[in-house]
C-alpha cells in the first residue's frame, strides 16, 4: 500500500530531497523525512519505498540515519509485527534536533582541532604571529557561537520564536555604525 502523495505533497518532498543534497544530506534521508513529516499516521519501510520509489535498501539505511539524527522514530502497531516509522511533528524540535546534531558532528570535532593547533602555534616557530592570531580568530569565534548555542538551546520554542522575531531590532539597536 502505497501513500498517495497529491501534487503539493510531492512537490514538498521532491523539494525537501533537493535542499538536503545542498545541505550535504542525502537526497533520499531528505526525502524520508519529509515524507513522514507529512504523513498522518505511522509508515512502514515497504510503503516507504514504494511511495518514492526507491530500493528498499536506500529507505533502510536512510531510516537508519534518521534515527541516528533522532528525527524519526519506530512505532509499533497492534496486530502489525513491522516497525512503523514517525517523525518529528514540531517544527522547531526538529530544527533543534539538526542543529544539535550538526554541532555535535562538525562543530565539535572543528573545536578540538582548532584547539590542539592553538596550543601547538605557541611551539611552532614556521607558523607566523599572523596567521597564529587568524587560526585565534577562528578558535574565538566558533567558541563564542558555541557558548550562544548553549545559552539559547533550551529556551522554549516560543521565547525562541520572539527572540528570532526581534532579530533586526536587536541588530539596529546594537549597531555601532554611525550612520550621520
Amino acid at each position: 500500500m502505497t501513500m498517495d502523495l497529491g501534487p503539493t505533497a510531492q512537490k514538498y518532498v521532491l523539494h525537501w530531497g533537493e535542499m538536503g543534497t545542498r545541505w550535504g544530506v542525502n537526497r533520499t534521508v531528505a526525502q524520508i523525512q519529509a515524507l513522514l513529516f507529512l504523513a498522518d499516521q505511522p509508515m512502514h519501510a515497504e510503503e516507504i519505498t514504494e511511495t518514492l520509489n526507491v530500493a528498499r535498501s536506500n529507505v533502510s539505511n536512510s531510516l537508519k540515519e534518521l534515527q541516528s539524527w533522532g528525527l524519526v522514530r519506530i512505532v509499533h502497531l497492534a496486530g502489525d509485527r513491522r516497525d512503523h516509522f514517525v517523525a518529528l511533528q514540531d517544527v522547531w524540535e526538529i530544527f533543534r534536533a539538526i542543529v544539535e546534531e550538526r554541532k555535535r558532528r562538525e562543530i565539535d570535532p572543528t573545536l578540538t582541532v582548532l584547539r590542539d593547533c592553538a596550543s601547538e602555534a605557541r611551539h611552532d616557530n614556521s607558523l607566523s604571529k599572523a596567521a597564529q592570531g587568524r587560526m585565534d580568530e577562528a578558535l574565538d569565534f566558533l567558541q563564542m557561537l558555541t557558548a550562544s548555542y548553549d545559552d539559547y538551546k533550551h529556551l522554549p520554542p516560543a521565547t525562541l520564536k520572539r527572540f528570532l522575531k526581534m532579530g533586526g531590532k536587536v541588530a539596529r539597536l546594537l549597531s555601532t555604525d554611525d550612520k550621520t
